[in-house]
């Protein structure tokens, strides 16, 4: 009877839409539960079958729509007080980005414990942990068909080896045949992971889901931050969208932060998105609508992200929402982190094709967990 179960279960799978699958095994959406969809015109026909899946679980569901939003706009007001109403699950299914929340950048949520947040989304995410909540930002149709419904349980397998693997490293040594070399300080950091289990309150993630992905330690005067060179030979968020590199950027990182960026058209957009980003800083600060201003524009050049990506159906297509999931890749971020202890206004991925990344221990002893992009065997 149980392999009869198994059979049925499989072919049920099957017959699921994508929107299906991420309501009822990612989320668990349940009847009678508030769930708020925000949106663009260029996501609409995801939002209406989410919206759908959400509806036949039984939940309270709404669904709304803002034109699109970069990296520097702000959300919607409607849009800020709608996720306000703190709804049991909330999806950003954006073209771009769902948008700032001025009112909280210039005057942060603070949790009991003293943890700041520049967005009501997060503040309720990972702060209050009330709400569960799936980010999308730049997803489409054909992505969310193939990299939607994979194998859930190999994905957390996947991250939980990892996470016991990270576990007591003091450093990680990432380098790529395109030149990256890299020592990435994370002692005291905790390995986060999108690994697709969002139901539980205070979990989310992006859908695709499957990545790892750790905050480096900030650098400060002592030099205790990320030294060494990135070479990002696959794809770049800019504040204008994503790309397909066609030439490498390579980055120069100095007491955790990048310095210089050369390469060729590319490495110019990206050195004008932090720019725009430090410029952006400093004159919100003037016009009091952000907190320390100079900490913002200095953010600007943290590296604020390693991350692994381990979703088999992804692949580089010039949009960051996939790229990073890709197998036999890494990323690096540069602005925000989220350790929420180096705030930017923005968090700029870029990915790096076929790395070798090695944990190092306090006892000196080393483990590779990628080598040339790929990724070791896990099994006990």
């Amino acid at each position: 009877m149980d392999v009869i179960k198994e059979i049925k279960n499989k072919i049920n799978k099957k017959d699921r839409t994508p929107a299906q699958v991420v309501v009822q095994d990612v989320l668990a959406v349940k009847k009678g539960e508030r769930a708020l969809i925000i949106a663009n015109p260029a996501t609409a026909e995801i939002s209406q079958e989410l919206y759908s899946a959400c509806e036949e679980a039984g939940a309270i569901t709404t669904l709304m729509y803002q034109k699109d939003k970069t990296s520097f706009d702000h959300a919607n007001k409607e849009v800020l007080a709608a996720i306000g109403t703190n709804p049991d699950v909330c999806f950003s299914i954006s073209n771009i980005k769902l948008g700032k929340d001025p009112q909280a950048i210039a005057k942060p949520y603070e949790t009991e414990d003293g943890e700041k947040y520049t967005h009501i989304f997060d503040y309720l995410l990972d702060g209050k942990k009330t709400m569960r909540a799936v980010w999308s930002p730049g997803i489409t149709v054909d992505m969310m068909n193939r990299t939607a419904n994979i194998d859930y349980d190999e994905l957390r397998h996947r991250c939980k080896k990892l996470d016991q693997l990270f576990e007591g490293a003091v450093s990680v040594h990432v380098t790529s045949p395109s030149g990256t070399d890299l020592e990435v300080p994370v002692q005291g950091r905790k390995l986060m992971f999108d690994d697709g289990d969002f139901t539980k309150p205070g979990t989310g993630g992006n859908i695709p889901a499957g990545e790892v992905f750790i905050s480096p330690v900030v650098g400060d005067e002592n030099n205790n931050g990320c030294e060494g060179v990135i070479v990002y030979d696959g794809s770049m968020t800019f504040a204008d969208g994503d790309s397909i590199l066609e030439t490498p950027i390579t980055c120069k990182v100095e007491k955790g932060y990048v310095t210089t960026i050369t390469g060729g058209a590319e490495a110019k957009r990206l050195l004008k998105t932090i720019t725009e980003a430090e410029n952006s800083a400093i004159a919100m600060e003037k016009e009091k609508k952000l907190e320390d201003g100079q900490k913002y524009k200095k953010n600007a050049r943290n590296i604020g992200e390693l991350g692994i990506g381990l979703n088999p159906a992804a692949r580089i297509t010039g949009n960051m929402l996939e790229d990073e999931k890709a197998f036999h890749t890494c990323h690096f971020a540069i602005g925000e982190n989220y350790d929420n202890d180096a705030p930017s206004l923005i968090h700029l991925d870029g990915v790096v094709r076929e790395p070798t990344i090695t944990l190092k221990y306090a006892d000196n002893s080393e483990k590779v967990i990628l080598e040339n992009g790929n990724l070791i065997k896990l099994d006990d």
